[in-house]
């Protein structure tokens, strides 16, 4: 390859590469396998250094970070990154809308809303369409200069793509880290023996600011835009909302859940709503920013201090807050894994009543050097039960250690711990009360067998009169056992006979994520059978052709070699076979039109549960997603639909009644 065609390659793999990167990092949509991005990367980067006449500061591979710096230097922005107001309560919003209102003498503001990232912000600046450095805010007027550290960022283009590429804009946003991705960050810091991250915020904070930028590319962060600072380019801007969509255009990622609001109340209706699912969203936020949407108004309403007059911070209740542990109990679940959990003095976290915080295992428990009595700061977020931050040391008295039993807590069989597991397990199996209760509640739910009306409470009521003690029993039941129960007349026990009944027949993919082996979940249920087909050969099968299913690897493996050879497993699943589980023949996956079709559903359906239609979907090939995004080929929306169906709507996306969907299945 000479030089001219080395050059030529060397373009093409960049362009190619930050195709791939935009749509795997910002638009969840990948377009090619993982090794196969891996043979390009590797194929640019050794052309880069046969030829490093070529090398560009702004290709994939520099994102990979560089060699450690001394100190951050500073950068001053070209426009001030200016503070919000705040609005703690309705009354405060309802004062901040009529002073606008006053200002511009309107009736009513069309308003730009979007969620609150708890992360940390920075300005990025970018000229002729490359990016030329990143700054922290700072003190508003000069920041420190974190580019290198920034460019490890996937989602952030190094170069802007699109039409219209401005001469210079600086783009304001926040870093931060997904749920997900503070919890794998976390497991990573335990198994090395390193020091764990308090919060999402704290982790993006500490990975943003690291001098070497080596360390920050080892970091899932993330980023949104929310506006711009400085800018000189063709376009003229009318809105705030029009930027957003110019900035996504260039490839630059924006929140998903911006909207533009008409008056008052539409932003306490969006409030409202972004506050149900702030617990649902993959991502910390502490409240929504409102924005008049117009720029012109922007101009007119101008500054007070260092904070616009059009634009405010609605903030959501704190969701940590401080308390003290009066105990910690032990719970088993139902793979015999004992997690310790701390009982709190009552206090209110985010708008709830909390009295319990998980936490996690005892190597957790040693490292933050929790104790009983304690005063603790809790924090309330992603997980139901919320968890322990740190122990406020400068108010500790009179405290005592924690230790894990010897014995389980519910059947007293021997407690292990394996070497290299942070979690100690009951050994006592199913005969240990906890992990069957556990055992049958996962048999019987939705996604499982789906025993409608076969609830924790009942089971729990079944398993203490002795009438069952393992999933097979449900089979047995009569009408008159389920009538014997507290609050069960003869209806409602008809009723659930008739769930258990039907629940016979199913599908083995349902069948094996029934039976809850460690690990298995939904996508390994059905990679198995995908796989094999056959129920016989998944139980036959040995450790290296179990490793050859997608997605299983060593672990997942020994799981379920593990699982199907245990005698009172075997013997429990012999008795659900003879009492009638059945299963139609594994079919492949249907080549049909659907195929590869990404499909979102929303809403409530009349006819079947969103998760019977995800897996007619699967079976005919489709894929489903859980959100609304620019690759989504169908929503499919039943009553009450939300925000989905808005957003697909603005997208242009096809939408699909129940009525259409049922039509395109049968077609």
């Amino acid at each position: 390859m000479n030089s001219s065609q080395a050059k030529q390659r060397i373009l093409e793999l960049q362009d190619q590469l930050n195709q791939y990167n935009y749509q795997y990092y910002v638009l969840d949509d990948p377009a090619i396998p993982d090794a196969e991005y891996d043979r390009l990367f590797r194929e640019l980067s050794e052309l880069e250094q046969t030829h490093p006449e070529f090398l560009d500061s702004h290709s994939p591979t520099q994102r990979v970070g560089s060699s450690a710096l001394s100190k951050f230097e500073e950068i001053r922005h070209a426009l001030p990154m200016l503070s919000l107001a705040n609005a703690l309560d309705e009354e405060e919003m309802l004062a901040f809308d009529k002073r606008v209102r006053e200002k511009l003498n309107c009736a009513s503001i069309v308003y730009s809303g979007e969620t609150k990232l708890d992360g940390l912000a920075v300005n990025i600046l970018f000229e002729h369409g490359q990016l030329v450095h990143a700054a922290t805010r700072g003190d508003g007027e000069t920041g420190e200069n974190i580019t290198q550290n920034i460019k490890t960022i996937a989602s952030i283009p190094l170069v802007l793509k699109g039409n219209h590429i401005p001469q210079r804009i600086e783009v304001r946003g926040e870093v931060f880290m997904t749920h997900e991705g503070f919890k794998k960050l976390n497991q990573q810091q335990l198994a090395n023996n390193h020091k764990t991250f308090a919060n999402p915020r704290n982790a993006a904070a500490g990975s943003l600011r690291q001098l070497d930028s080596r360390i920050t590319a080892s970091r899932p962060l993330s980023f949104y835009s929310y506006g711009i600072g400085d800018y000189q380019g063709q376009l003229e801007f009318n809105s705030h909302t029009q930027i957003l969509s110019q900035l996504k255009q260039w490839r630059i990622p924006t929140s998903p859940e911006s909207r533009q609001l008409q008056g008052l109340e539409q932003c306490l209706e969006y409030f409202t709503e972004i506050g149900n699912r702030r617990l649902d969203l993959d991502y910390e936020i502490d409240g929504v920013v409102f924005k008049v949407d117009a720029i012109e108004q922007q101009q007119q309403l101008g500054f007070v201090s260092r904070a616009p007059r059009w634009a405010i911070a609605y903030k959501y209740p704190a969701m940590e807050e401080m308390t003290r542990i009066v105990d910690i109990d032990v719970q088993v679940g139902r793979t015999g894994a004992l997690t310790p959990v701390a009982r709190l003095e009552p206090v209110v976290v985010g708008g709830v009543t909390v009295t319990n915080a998980t936490l996690h295992n005892m190597d957790e428990i040693n490292r933050k050097d929790i104790r009983i009595g304690d005063y603790v700061f809790i924090r309330r977020a992603g997980d139901v039960i919320p968890e322990v931050v740190r122990v406020i040391l400068e108010k500790r008295g009179e405290v005592s250690k924690f230790s894990m039993p010897a014995n389980c807590p519910v059947c007293q069989s021997k407690v292990t711990r394996q070497e290299g597991e942070a979690v100690y397990r009951c050994s006592g199996g199913i005969y240990c009360s906890a992990q069957s209760v556990q055992a049958i509640i996962h048999f019987a739910s939705r996604k499982a067998l789906n025993i409608d009306g076969l609830g924790d409470k009942l089971i729990m009521q079944l398993k203490q009169t002795g009438m069952v003690s393992n999933v097979a029993d449900l089979y047995e039941l009569s009408i008159e056992d389920l009538k014997r129960m507290e609050r069960m007349g003869e209806k409602s026990a008809s009723n659930i006979k008739t769930a258990i009944d039907n629940s016979r027949q199913t599908t083995l993919e349902r069948f094996i994520y029934s039976l809850g082996i460690r690990e298995v979940g939904e996508a390994t249920a059905r990679a198995l059978t995908q796989h094999f087909k056959d129920w016989d050969a998944i139980v036959s099968a040995s450790m290296e052709q179990l490793e050859q299913v997608p997605d299983v690897g060593p672990v997942v493996a020994k799981n379920i070699h593990t699982f199907f050879q245990q005698e009172h497993n075997k013997e429990v699943i012999t008795r659900l076979r003879q009492a009638g589980i059945h299963w139609d023949d594994v079919q492949t996956e249907a080549d049909t039109t659907l195929n590869g079709k990404r499909f979102v559903i929303t809403g409530t359906l009349s006819s079947m549960s969103r998760d019977d239609a995800k897996q007619k979907l699967l079976a005919l090939g489709a894929k489903v997603s859980g959100s609304v995004s620019g690759n989504t080929d169908y929503l499919i929306y039943g009553d009450a639909p939300g925000s989905k169906y808005d957003k697909a709507k603005s997208l242009n996306i096809s939408l699909l009644n129940e009525d259409d969907f049922m039509l395109m299945l049968n077609e």
